[in-house]
């Protein structure tokens, strides 16, 4: 049964995930600032090992597992990130990986997973067939089916956000991608423990916005999914997730994918970092609200920098 996990939970997550990775940078771009027209810091989660936020929450889940866990191996489904993440975990602590993918995957992610080690076998049209289809074969399998909103995952993922208080204690606002939820959950369960002040706020394409219609309504409602961010691409709430950001987000909004497409090239042209889709959607929700967040130090969270060279090609 999944619970929520608090602030106590993230720390103890932090000697699982500095044993294979460093904290990632928390830059101050001058170029993004003079845009957005105040202080903003971008958190640069794509420079993890994986390229991306979870593999956080992979490597603390990972150093979890029982022995009976561990030798039946992980399954799971992923459009690219959160595959990358458990490959990477079960890599590093001796574990099989069996991770489904839909058809027409960003290749640069399977790939990634591959090389990780992981099997990664493709089914569906889009990422809710493909976890509804492994989650079968895991049980069929006796291995443990992973969703990409456990507990553990989301506690993981929280040690970017106590990362983010420590640099900089004054922050003010800090914007997250918003997929599945565990980044947006994980970032609000530290700042509300640490200073109920902060201002969390969720940002999803208006061309998947399930997760973000499911909070504003305050039920489970699916949407249409037409998202190219495959970071932000989902058709189908997650029920815990959406639970925590009830109780901690103070807004959610939703931005077209060609302002994402924007904001993709003023953060390469001005962080000199790649950055996928999802990444940029916290810079497109800034653009989209510049009159709120003025005079407020903000931090976007830069969640990864996995995109593919044929999306990079036509975004050129």
């Amino acid at each position: 049964m999944q619970t929520t996990p608090g602030i106590k939970d993230v720390y103890a997550a932090r000697p699982h995930v500095y044993q294979y990775m460093s904290a990632s940078p928390l830059l101050n771009h001058a170029g993004i600032s003079n845009l957005l027209g105040t202080q903003v810091w971008i958190k640069h989660e794509n420079h993890n090992p994986t390229g991306a936020f979870k593999v956080r929450g992979g490597l603390n889940l990972a150093a979890s597992l029982s022995e009976t866990e561990r030798t039946a191996g992980l399954f799971s489904a992923s459009t690219g990130n959160h595959g990358q993440s458990i490959a990477y975990a079960a890599m590093k602590h001796g574990v099989k990986a069996t991770i489904a993918v839909p058809e027409g995957a960003n290749p640069g992610k399977v790939k990634s997973m591959q090389n990780l080690g992981a099997e990664v076998l493709f089914y569906g049209s889009d990422f809710d067939s493909s976890r509804i289809w492994v989650q079968e074969l895991a049980q069929k399998q006796g291995g443990r089916f992973v969703t990409p909103t456990e507990p553990a995952l989301i506690a993981g993922v929280g040690t970017y956000a106590l990362e983010i208080i420590q640099s900089l204690p004054e922050v003010e606002i800090i914007i997250v991608p918003v997929g599945a939820g565990s980044g947006v959950c994980a970032t609000a369960i530290v700042a509300k423990s640490l200073n109920p002040d902060i201002q969390i706020i969720g940002v999803q394409s208006r061309q998947a916005p399930a997760m973000q219609l499911s909070w504003q309504k305050r039920e489970m409602l699916e949407a249409e999914m037409q998202t190219t961010a495959e970071g932000l691409a989902t058709r189908v709430p997650f029920e815990n997730t959406q639970t925590i950001m009830r109780d901690l987000l103070d807004d959610f909004i939703l931005v077209d994918d060609a302002l994402i497409d924007e904001a993709t090239l003023l953060l390469m042209q001005n962080t000199h970092n790649l950055v996928e889709g999802a990444g940029a959607a916290s810079m497109a929700a800034a653009m989209s609200m510049m009159p709120k967040i003025k005079g407020h130090k903000t931090v976007l969270i830069m969640s990864g920098g996995n995109q593919s060279l044929e999306r990079l090609k036509a975004l050129l």
